[in-house]
């Protein structure tokens, strides 16, 4: 497939991809795509007759979120993706220059691009082999890193869903309690370990009910798509608080994603087994094929002069338990889900040091510090840094990325 509009060489948005977003230009708001260098606004794109033979609910992309297209299912929104692809194609039905002219076809640079979803829910997993025994290393015995339920479970907590941001939105520093190396009780003040964290999210694409579960082998049915996401955490207020209930306030200030969701079946030519599950899973954590996915992702830290660094090269294929194992171990006790929940995978981290996903490993709890292109040394995130997350997929001649996950920590 070729589109007539120009996509730029690397681009994450080729006609393969046509992820979903929101955007606002003046004071239009509506649900879009994007190929290459141009957003399309899908509710213009009606007007062309290209979605006739699905029966669209009127106004279904005139929405502030995509909920509302999500929950028409996949039939439906697959075949928006499947005919906007067709038409984008060199002779397709949008290849007239009266469409050009329309207000189908916006630049990207002159739209701003909002949260594409309304999140009811928010649930974090915890689901990197290494990150997990490397944290087991750093706190506890380095024999024993991993904790006794780890292997046989998608270990989970439920996060703040009110503070997640698209990318774009200043971050800033957080402040709580934190218990010092020798103090003899507990400081306020901010943050002084702030952390992010390299994580990838699904988004539900439809509603169960309590009481009913989802198993392994279906929970691809119930995942609309897929964003980058950055948990960005207060490694020093985590620290003190975490015992017994787990992470507060050292993670529900703010959690950042990517403005685009792209689509399972954009990923499809992109998956590759995971790792063998030893100890043997439980029946209901059982699955079938490839489930992981080759994401090829980094982390990026540019200071307020624009001076950046990379300091991590992960992959999204490295992980230990899978989104449909995540998702079936989510609702196996009768939880519900809704279109929208976001459920994030946890750090992301390789078996290389290059290849971690949180600044926590990278600098081995501060002991190995990164050297910024002007000299100076940072051990977990400053005032006025910003990390930039990037994802995308590559095989074949085929390009899928995700966009920009940024965020800006001011003081």
């Amino acid at each position: 497939m070729k589109s007539f509009l120009y996509v730029p060489e690397g681009s994450d948005f080729t006609i393969h991809n046509l992820p979903f977003g929101i955007f606002k230009g003046g004071d239009r708001i509506a649900a879009c795509s994007r190929i290459g260098d141009v957003v399309i606004d899908l509710g213009m794109a009606v007007t062309t007759g290209i979605f006739d033979t699905l029966n669209l609910p009127q106004g279904i992309f005139e929405n502030r979120y995509l909920n509302p297209f999500i929950a028409l299912g996949k039939p439906q929104t697959g075949g928006v993706r499947l005919l906007l692809q067709s038409g984008l194609c060199e002779g397709g039905l949008l290849d007239n220059d009266i469409y050009r002219e329309s207000g189908v076809f916006l630049p990207a640079e002159d739209v701003e691009m909002l949260l594409p979803l309304e999140i009811g829910d928010y649930t974090d997993f915890y689901s990197s082999r290494e990150h997990a025994t490397n944290v087991g290393i750093m706190f506890r015995d380095p024999a024993n890193a991993l904790l006794p339920n780890w292997l046989h479970l998608p270990v989970g907590y439920h996060g703040r869903a009110s503070s997640i941001v698209v990318s774009g939105t200043d971050i800033k520093r957080p402040s709580g309690q934190t218990m010092p190396e020798g103090a003899d009780k507990p400081l306020f003040g901010p943050t002084r370990q702030l952390d992010f964290e390299l994580e990838m999210a699904f988004v539900i694409g439809r509603n169960t009910h309590m009481g009913s579960s989802i198993s392994a082998h279906d929970a691809e049915h119930y995942i609309f798509g897929c964003m980058l996401f950055n948990d960005w955490s207060a490694r020093d207020i985590q620290k003190w608080e975490y015992v017994p209930l787990g992470p507060f306030l050292a993670k529900n200030f703010a959690s950042t994603v990517s403005p685009w969701i792209v689509t399972l079946e954009a990923l499809d030519p992109f998956r590759v087994p995971g790792p063998v599950q030893e100890p043997a899973v439980l029946p209901y954590l059982e699955y079938e094929g490839n489930k992981n996915y080759d994401i090829h992702l980094t982390v990026e830290i540019e200071n307020e002069a624009g001076l950046s660094k990379t300091v991590s090269n992960s992959n999204f294929k490295y992980m230990y338990w899978n989104m449909c194992q995540q998702l079936a171990h989510h609702t196996v006790n009768g939880c519900n889900v809704r279109v929208g929940d976001l459920m994030a995978s946890g750090t992301i981290s390789g078996p290389e040091s290059g290849s971690y996903g949180s600044m926590l490993e990278i600098c081995w709890k501060g002991t190995r510090p990164v050297v910024m292109p002007d000299g100076s040394e940072r051990r977990f995130i400053l005032d006025g840094d910003t990390v930039k997350m990037r994802g995308w997929c590559e095989k074949d001649g085929l390009r899928v990325g995700f966009g920009p996950c940024d965020g800006k920590i001011l003081p």
